[in-house]
């Protein structure tokens, strides 16, 4: 959507808000709702400050919003103080299931400096970006986004406690036509939602769970794609409440069905990305040297860089044996045991990381993910043969953290991380992960009580 598209509709009444926000830790939509006109005048036009202002503690919170120590960018001492967001316009679009709402999506910038703010993760995003693009690269994702669907409201849910919820279906809905018809009226909903909002949507399908489904939109170069999967994630959620229904992104909501990842397919091309480099019609396994350590890359970093694919103790629980979800950081040829997974032909070949769950950042998850493939290449780290068997039953090859603790600890000690990110961006994320840790640790579970609480 162009700015003169928005003036016109917002000076016809069609437009009366925009969204302005920018991705959080958590990788949710953090910002202001902001009237047409004050958009115009104040936040793009001439006589404003280009800026909505906010507070900086949203980069140092939880998911419950508690504001948390061990944080250099913002923290009490300091007296929390503003941050600037400033309008990528490239990124304004309507939200057509929103009445008369645009979005827009920020960069958030020192109040006093003007400088970016290094530990946002758009930010973390685009120097991963500029770290490739010095080096003749560029990198394209796809992400495949799996929820679980509810005949419950959200409110209901959270006064149950999450408990005895209802799936949208009673039985396994995977690729099932006559299954997934029942849940159109919504699917249909998100998905021409978002095409409304200049996402482009492929597909939906049903999923391996019950209620579980995935929506597929085209693939792109990594920042608008980590954009617009927060725009499909969030938007969901809301489409979901709007019908009087709950969705969850939970990489595992329960023990007793299977997980909801994000695969990631990325593709490396070069810097201009309008040259593909994985592809090598007469070389082993089809790709190209290049390519091999790039992927080589993503299987040496897979266990230290795992926190930015899996940021919650729930994460890890969906790592299991034949549950589709890897366990092995191996890599085949469309072999869905391995963690990594090579995919198509020519300009489409690719490969598919199925670690992160549909719980990650994206920004993050995109970043460690360039980051890993640039390791790669940089120390021309081999992948090893493709795995050709079932890698669930593989001896001595290296598996996902068990753990957030594993994970935490495997991405204190990567120097990888270090040195992609920077000190100070890596102490950031690491304090996020530990401050996550540190509050789960507190917590007495049912299974603990129903364990413990007569038995012991």
């Amino acid at each position: 959507m162009e700015l003169t598209e928005l003036e016109a509709m917002i000076g016809a009444g069609e437009i009366d808000t925009v969204l302005t926000v920018f991705p959080d830790l958590q990788g949710r939509f953090m910002g202001k709702r902001v009237t047409g006109p004050y958009f115009l005048d104040q936040v793009v036009g001439a006589g404003g400050e280009g800026a909505v202002h906010v507070c900086n503690y949203l980069l140092a919170v939880d998911v419950d919003m508690t504001p948390l120590p061990g944080y250099r960018y913002a923290n009490w001492d300091q007296g929390y103080g503003d941050a600037k967001c400033l309008a990528d316009l490239s990124t304004l679009r309507l939200v057509p299931w929103l009445d008369k709402t645009a979005l827009v999506i920020c960069d958030l910038v020192d109040e006093d400096t003007d400088e970016p703010v290094a530990v946002s993760p758009r930010q973390i995003l685009k120097r991963q970006i500029e770290r490739a693009a010095e080096r003749g690269y560029s990198v394209k994702f796809g992400a495949e986004l799996e929820f679980f669907l509810f005949m419950d409201t959200y409110e209901e849910a959270h006064d149950k406690g999450y408990k005895g919820l209802t799936p949208h279906s009673k039985f396994i809905e995977d690729y099932h036509i006559l299954q997934t018809t029942k849940d159109e009226y919504l699917i249909r909903q998100i998905r021409n939602g978002m095409l409304g909002a200049e996402i482009p949507v492929e597909f939906s399908k049903g999923e391996a769970g019950y209620g579980q489904h995935e929506i597929n939109i085209t693939y792109d170069d990594a920042l608008p794609m980590a954009d617009v999967h927060t725009v499909y994630k969030n938007g969901a959620k809301e489409i979901a409440a709007l019908n009087d229904r709950s969705l969850t992104f939970m990489a595992k909501w329960s023990m007793d069905d299977v997980g909801s990842s994000c695969h990631l397919h990325s593709s490396l091309w070069n810097a201009e990305g309008t040259e593909s480099l994985t592809w090598d019609a007469d070389a082993a396994d089809h790709m190209s040297e290049v390519y091999r350590h790039y992927v080589g890359g993503l299987i040496a970093t897979g266990r230290e860089l795992a926190w930015c694919y899996a940021p919650y103790v729930n994460s890890y629980k969906r790592y299991l044996p034949d549950s589709w979800a890897p366990t092995a950081l191996v890599w085949g040829r469309d072999n869905r045991t391995c963690g990594l997974r090579t995919v198509g032909h020519g300009k489409g070949f690719r490969v598919e990381n199925r670690v992160p769950g549909a719980d990650c950042n994206p920004y993050l998850a995109f970043a460690a993910t360039i980051a890993a493939g640039l390791h790669g290449i940089e120390q021309g780290i081999e992948p090893g043969p493709a795995y050709t068997a079932n890698a669930y039953e593989a001896d001595d090859v290296p598996r996902v953290p068990a753990t957030l603790v594993e994970a935490i600890e495997l991405f204190e000690g990567s120097e990888v991380a270090r040195e992609a990110f920077g000190e100070d961006v890596h102490h950031h994320l690491l304090n996020t992960a530990k401050q996550e840790w540190a509050t789960a640790n507190k917590v007495v579970t049912d299974w603990e009580l129903q364990r413990g609480f007569e038995r012991i």
